[in-house]
């Protein structure tokens, strides 16, 4: 695998490292000791799908309190995405920063998310699919969310969502979020 960080700290963009024949290729997309040695030691205990029929779902900003922060390995296995993530760590240099990455079937392409980052993603194509591996099981009583558009933190999305739940629509912005933990 090909770890490169991103400009925010802890986060990776990982590229499969492809041995090809006229099979076709393989690839790893999880090997513990060459996650380990990049710092990531939180194995996947759980791995979601989401099914995406309509281009323009935007699902997101999630994410999960301690002691349930969850780090993500995310890959989009059908269509395509362009995956978010916003630095919600206060210690953190890339504090309430955000980094914006397209991850398509056709790329095999991958986002390792830390903990404490809020997630989302729109799609780009109908018919998407997304798998990601998380680190933490669901708990529901740590489940929070930050408002996909909000001005502080200013994403700079590539298409106006067309879809997407009320919850979604509903989370609160970034400066409720730094009054809520003050």
């Amino acid at each position: 695998m090909i770890f490169t960080e991103t400009e925010l700290a802890g986060a990776f963009i990982i590229d499969v490292d492809r041995m090809s024949d006229e099979r076709g290729f393989f690839a790893r997309s999880w090997c513990e000791d060459e996650f380990a040695a990049h710092g990531i030691l939180t194995p996947p205990v759980q791995a979601n799908l989401s099914s995406n029929p309509r281009r323009g779902t935007l699902r997101g900003m999630h994410y999960q309190l301690e002691p349930y922060g969850e780090t993500k390995l995310v890959r989009c296995t059908r269509g395509a995405i362009y995956d978010v993530i916003v630095d919600l760590r206060e210690e953190s240099p890339t504090y309430s920063q955000w980094l914006g990455v397209e991850l398509t079937a056709d790329s095999f392409r991958m986002l390792f998310v830390p903990a404490r980052f809020a997630h989302g993603f729109i799609t780009l194509q109908d018919n998407t699919d997304v798998c990601y591996q998380v680190s933490a099981k669901y708990a529901p009583g740590y489940e929070r969310g930050l408002r996909w558009n909000d001005p502080a933190i200013g994403i700079e999305w590539p298409a106006v969502p067309t879809l997407m739940s009320d919850k979604d629509r509903r989370h609160p912005d970034f400066r409720q979020l730094v009054t809520q933990s003050s």
